[in-house]
């Protein structure tokens, strides 16, 4: 069996909720590592075929059991909140060896444990070497727990292969932990952490690390940058926020398995600090501006299809009158963008109200009308692919430009 290397995710996540357009109605893959889903149990599987490969949406990567084991694999995944799942999906297409693709399996789900309490939703037979194999599930509990039952596969004796399991359903509401803000200890140092509404920023000591992005319920999702290099990451939460888990990717335009883990262990409810670190969303704000003339405006909500502004934006909307009154020569253009999701007309004139809503509060702050100037993009300047919800997420976005 021959190496499995590993592909990496070119996305950002840090502007997942900026600027969001109409998809509640849609459903979500909510078996994802970008939605908070974890494996929590795994079987002994092949070097590098990891168990989080089956949740990366990339098809190319993937899980392999541990040679001759290849019948009645479990695995237990977890999800950020409970959930019911309509439709399963499995990837097969990959596989490295003749006869290694899963072919009898089982979902049970549970609200219990990830080791008891759970019901059958499917049982099937996969196709060998077809991607996108769909199956609706049968009507379960809202779930927190998916377990997957690797019965058989298709005929191999050494090797047991997967590469994508995916379950949709309606993304559930979620609550944050409270407290955020903190240091952590993590296998990349301390991690300072400053949560502001929905928008994160902070920092930790390792190549010179800085961190952005937004929290959703449980679920950060932040874009790294160090000296050498950058890319998104996603943690979940402990529902007492004192852990998180979750993986980090390059970002190299490619998408599938992560390139690594992150995990971290509370440690202090005092931020702190790094030299390379400003410490707050509005200092970060300011000094983008500053150097850069553009910076994007994580945490940014709206009310679903709407230019409505939700009141969990407003410690992000208040870190940008504040940088605007501290520097009253700044003059702004606030330029809003959407996804590929919609038809262009729609689109265009969403981001262009959605700007204008933004100019609004401003103005309501005391900044003066005619500092700030607004154009709505639509989906005309993606910086991410369209073809996957965190690439969507990214180009659904606000940014701030200093003329």
């Amino acid at each position: 069996m021959k190496n499995h290397g590993l592909a990496v995710l070119g996305l950002l996540f840090a502007t997942a909720c900026s600027v969001c357009m109409a998809a509640d109605e849609q459903l979500t893959n909510l078996l994802s590592l970008e939605e908070g889903a974890l494996p929590v149990v795994v079987p002994k599987s092949y070097s590098g075929w990891n168990a989080e490969h089956l949740l990366d949406n990339g098809t190319k990567s993937g899980w392999a059991c541990e040679e001759g084991n290849v019948k009645n694999n479990v695995f237990v995944f977890e999800m950020a909140e409970p959930a019911i799942l309509t439709r399963f999906e499995f990837d097969n297409l990959s596989v490295d060896t003749e006869g290694a693709g899963a072919k009898d399996i089982l979902v049970e789900v549970s609200n219990t444990s990830e080791k008891t309490g759970f019901v059958k939703v499917l049982e099937t037979a996969l196709a060998d070497k077809r991607d996108g194999q769909s199956f609706p599930s049968a009507k379960g509990p809202a779930s927190r727990w998916v377990r997957l039952t690797i019965k058989t596969n298709q005929g191999s004796t050494s090797y047991t292969e997967l590469f994508s399991f995916r379950g949709y359903g309606k993304k559930p509401p979620s609550s944050t932990p409270e407290k955020i803000s903190g240091t952590y200890s993590t296998n990349y140092n301390n991690f300072h952490l400053r949560q502001q509404g929905t928008a994160l920023t902070g920092c930790y000591e390792y190549k010179e690390g800085l961190l952005d992005g937004v929290i959703e319920g449980r679920v950060m999702k932040l874009t790294w940058r160090e000296d050498d290099g950058n890319g998104p990451a996603v943690m979940v939460f402990s529902k007492d926020g004192k852990t998180f888990k979750g993986f980090w990717w390059h970002s190299s335009g490619a998408k599938g398995a992560p390139s690594g883990i992150w995990t971290g262990t509370k440690i202090s409810n005092d931020v702190g600090g790094c030299p390379h670190w400003s410490g707050s969303v509005g200092s970060e704000l300011k000094k983008k501006l500053l150097n850069e003339k553009r910076a994007r405006v994580y945490g940014i909500l709206f009310d679903t299809d709407s230019d409505v502004i939700r009141s969990e934006s407003r410690p992000v909307l208040e870190e940008v009158l504040f940088v605007l009154k501290g520097e009253p020569g700044w003059k702004l253009t606030i330029e809003g963008h959407t996804d590929a999701t919609g038809s262009d007309t729609h689109n265009q004139t969403l981001s262009q109200k959605r700007a204008e809503s933004v100019a609004a509060f401003l103005r309501s702050g005391g900044i003066d009308a005619g500092r700030l100037t607004t154009a709505g993009f639509g989906k005309s300047k993606p910086v991410a692919d369209n073809d996957t919800e965190l690439g969507r997420a990214q180009n659904r976005r606000v940014e701030l430009v200093r003329q």
